[in-house]
């Protein structure tokens, strides 16, 4: 008997799309009108984008669902009509959302940007953990690029989208100091995590992710882990040789729910992180300085933070 292959009904669908949005622009393509459009693929990058263009540009983003695993979203039809319209791109690259790709071929345009951000921010492309929204670097150089994009598509407001993106800078001080406010005191904490989401924060925060990276990538790309990894990831947390344990909340299955439920059962506080942008009421700042401040709670009071708060 015939198993279903995920995989190949996935490049399949998305071959169709490609020979559709493709058909769509050689029929008609009609010309836009108003502000020119910019796509982040995901919601924290259209959210940068729109801080750093509007009014002046239409920020759409296709990857929006915090409930959702992102590693796992098909695109549709829809999709590929907004990134034909779309003047500026914005994906995250190290194939986390590789799929756009060939839609983008597809409807080719001389006059359209594509910006790529782990190649903005000049990393490898076989580095291993591809959430670079969680690393402090990133969205300022995004929006220091969006700028320049921008003020190439319309250079009458060069000056407002370069403002704009310093104002965005500036606007993260707050978890800067967060950070190394943390850094500072707690520097050294041992964690725990199920998939590599937040350690680029966990990081910068000063924090020894003890987790094996095996693990962490197994768990992020839905395969199956090693027992010697999950064994010592369960060590750690019953011998209690964790101050936290951090999990990506928009991801779940047995595995990461019993080792849910044994940190808890320890009584180890524990994180949940988001992936996308949580919806509604966030901008990507105070998304960030939510997270910071579940990470403090949970090392300097022991409190748990499932659902954030604003």
């Amino acid at each position: 008997m015939r198993t279903f292959d995920r995989t190949r009904w996935r490049r399949l669908i998305l071959a169709g799309l490609v020979a559709y949005v493709a058909l769509a622009a050689g029929c008609a393509r009609q010309a836009n009108h108003g502000p020119p459009v910019a796509i982040g693929v995901e919601s924290q990058y259209a959210n940068v984008l729109s801080q750093v263009g509007s009014p002046y540009v239409t920020v759409r983003a296709i990857e929006t669902n915090p409930n959702t695993d992102p590693h796992n979203f098909e695109a549709s039809p829809a999709v590929a009509r907004e990134i034909d319209r779309a003047s500026l791109i914005v994906e995250n690259g190290l194939g986390y959302d590789a799929w756009i790709e060939p839609l983008i071929a597809a409807v080719p345009r001389s006059n359209r940007r594509v910006l790529v951000v782990s190649r903005l921010l000049g990393l490898p492309a076989d580095t291993v953990n591809p959430h670079l929204w969680y690393d402090p670097r990133t969205m300022p150089a995004v929006a220091r690029a969006a700028a320049a994009a921008f003020a190439a598509m319309d250079p009458a407001h060069a000056a407002y989208f370069a403002a704009n993106a310093r104002r965005f800078d500036a606007s993260l001080t707050p978890w800067r100091r967060q950070i190394a406010a943390f850094r500072a005191r707690y520097a050294g904490t041992p964690v725990a995590v199920t998939e590599p989401v937040a350690d680029l924060l966990l990081q910068a925060a000063g924090c020894r992710i003890l987790t094996p990276m095996a693990l962490q990538l197994a768990l992020m790309n839905g395969t199956d882990p090693s027992p010697q990894d999950v064994a010592t990831e369960q060590a750690l947390l019953r011998e209690r040789s964790v101050k936290v344990f951090v999990y990506n909340q928009q991801v779940t299955d047995a595995l990461t729910t019993s080792l849910l439920q044994l940190a808890r059962s320890e009584r180890i506080p524990v994180v949940g992180v988001y992936e996308t942008m949580p919806q509604p009421g966030y901008d990507y700042q105070r998304w960030m300085v939510a997270q910071m401040r579940a990470l403090r709670a949970a090392v300097a009071r022991g409190v748990s933070t499932a659902t954030l708060g604003r």
